[in-house]
């Protein structure tokens, strides 16, 4: 018994000792980890860099804090996340500018106040500022523009930015706890939260659930530790702003817009109206090939007349003065990027059509490229105030979108202008390299829908063709002659072409081989024009514009009456 005893005892004391073991490693897998993660490590920030938080989601891009507290984020920043790009900034004129309804925004960067039309306001932060080619301004003066939410806090420095609100859940704390880095009792400590304190559950697992809370933080929280979700659709606090909830009006007629545009190549093209117009049914406006800019410091050259203007109202149509990019070859760059020239060619545009009398602006500058788009949309702003104080209309061409040119902006157009017109043409160019039709259905409807997208329907006109292209393929040499419907229609019969609706197309196609030439023709005519019409009709359109007055044949305007009238 005696040497049983001592082999006891070191049996109990290997199974106590294994037994504290044991127990130890149950209460380090299970305890909860006191350990805190690093804040500024945790939101990527150092200095004076600042996080943001937009909606439920860390950017990388970062704010600047200033010495006074003021947050600054970038105009990429605004750009991307704002959905908001009417905010103009000229790097090279170190400007930036804002269009509203009835005057113009203005700043000079790096100054403490800005030009609200006439007046200055003086402001008790520093605007904008760059740092290196990087653009900051201030969260402030943002905020005069636009409605979103925010609220910044420091140690570590961060901003949160609501610019939406829908419906969320939420859930109260009920006991206090700690959000972590991750789900997990071992994750680090991002901050404590105490029990009714209200979080966002962003993702509810079983266990755990990722939560946001009211201070910018996004970790998890266990599931034994919330409270009964609920479903809540918060408000915006700030729901308003100095500048940004004022409304753009603008000119809308009671009536469907009937526009054909005259081309008229010089001062003698004026006399020309009567000719164009006599066949004409349920015509309304006119827009006259007037305007075309010259040099690179805004100045136009101008076939305006008084008489035509006289003659036009007489037969009961307003006059839309087109001015176009085509006739010279112009910096279009240095003019639309150019503060100065930009308002000189406003200045002499406005002086034109208030000198004769004339009722619109039809801006057909299709030579824009995507360097120089910022700056001809800031054209448009800019051009608006003077059209809105004179009453007078204004309108915009574009091409669909389909092919590129999104610097456009038809969004920025649809606001400011009073009407935006696409020019449902040119599918295939006459220099091209392939032969097809001028305007496919296809082409059409794609144009409107997606135009429709930015722009509302009672502000969209859809331009039709009056014209076709004869094509004509010599071995790898592909051309189009554009002709008008009549001359298309001629050259069909005269060479014993045999026509066959395309459904595709919705055209009339035809073909003959000539010798070493494929001549090829997708038809405009009357049954073309009537299906365009017919998909117009139930997109709800303000109108419809016609390319060019003098190329179309009479049967057509029963169909654009009837379409106008309906």
């Amino acid at each position: 018994m005696k040497k049983i005893i001592p082999v006891l005892i070191a049996v109990v004391l290997i199974i106590i000792i294994v037994g504290v073991s044991f127990g130890k490693g149950i209460v380090e897998k299970y305890s909860y980890s006191k350990d805190q993660a690093d804040l500024n490590e945790y939101f990527g920030v150092s200095g004076d860099e600042g996080a943001i938080i937009i909606q439920d989601e860390i950017i990388e891009d970062k704010a600047r804090v200033g010495s006074d507290g003021t947050f600054y984020i970038t105009y990429d920043t605004v750009s991307d996340y704002f959905i908001y790009t009417r905010l103009y900034v000229n790097e090279a004129e170190n400007t930036i500018r804002y269009v509203l309804p009835d005057r113009i925004i203005s700043y000079n960067i790096g100054e403490s106040s800005y030009m609200d039309g006439e007046n200055e306001n003086l402001c008790d932060y520093q605007i904008a500022f760059y740092e290196g080619d990087t653009l900051y301004i201030a969260i402030d003066f943002i905020r005069l523009f636009t409605v979103f939410d925010f609220e910044t806090f420091r140690e570590p420095n961060r901003i949160q930015i609501y610019t939406t609100y829908g419906e969320r859940q939420f859930a109260a704390i009920e006991k206090d706890t700690q959000v972590r880095y991750q789900g997990g009792v071992k994750s680090e400590i991002l901050r404590e939260i105490a029990a009714g304190d209200q979080v966002v559950v962003l993702d509810q697992m079983e266990t755990w659930s990722k939560v946001k809370t009211s201070d910018g933080f996004i970790g998890y929280v266990e599931n034994k530790k919330l409270g009964e979700m609920e479903t809540l659709t918060p408000a915006f606090v700030n729901n308003s702003s100095m500048y940004g909830d004022l409304e753009f009006t603008g000119i809308s007629k009671d009536h469907k817009i009937n526009m054909g545009w005259h081309q008229v190549s010089g001062p003698g093209g004026n006399a020309t109206l009567g000719e164009v117009t006599a066949n004409t049914k349920g015509l309304n406006t006119i827009a006259p090939t007037w305007f075309h800019l010259t040099g690179d410091e805004g100045n136009i050259v101008s076939y305006a007349s008084a008489d035509y203007v006289n003659s036009a109202h007489a037969m009961g149509l307003e006059v839309w003065a087109l001015a176009d990019d085509f006739t010279e070859e112009v910096d279009r760059y240095a003019i639309f990027s150019s503060s100065a020239s930009r308002e000189n060619l406003i200045r002499n545009l406005m002086q034109e059509v208030l000198n004769y009398g004339i009722d619109g602006l039809n801006i057909d500058f299709e030579k824009i490229d995507e360097k120089t788009g910022k700056h001809f949309v800031e054209f448009i702003r800019e051009l608006s105030v003077e059209c809105r104080k004179n009453g007078i209309v204004l309108s915009v061409d574009n091409y669909p979108v389909s092919g590129g040119a999104i610097w456009y902006n038809r969004r920025e157009q649809g606001v400011y202008a009073d009407y935006v017109i696409v020019m449902g043409y040119d599918e295939h160019w006459g220099t091209g390299g392939t032969a097809g039709s001028v305007s496919s259905i296809d082409y059409v409807e794609s144009g409107i829908a997606d135009t429709l997208e930015y722009v509302p329907a009672e502000k969209l006109i859809n331009g039709i063709p009056f014209y076709t292209r004869i094509w004509k393929t010599t071995g790898t040499e592909v051309v189009g002659d554009s002709v008008g419907m009549q001359a298309a229609a001629d050259f069909v019969a005269g060479n014993g072409i045999q026509t066959q609706w395309q459904d595709a197309e919705c055209q009339h196609y035809g073909e003959i081989q000539k010798g070493d030439t494929l001549y090829q023709v997708w038809l405009e005519d009357y049954d073309s024009i009537k299906v365009k019409l017919d998909v117009m009709k139930t997109y709800d359109l303000a109108g419809v514009a016609e390319w060019k007055l003098g190329l179309e044949t009479p049967d057509v305007w029963d169909l654009i009456a009837d379409y106008c009238a309906n």
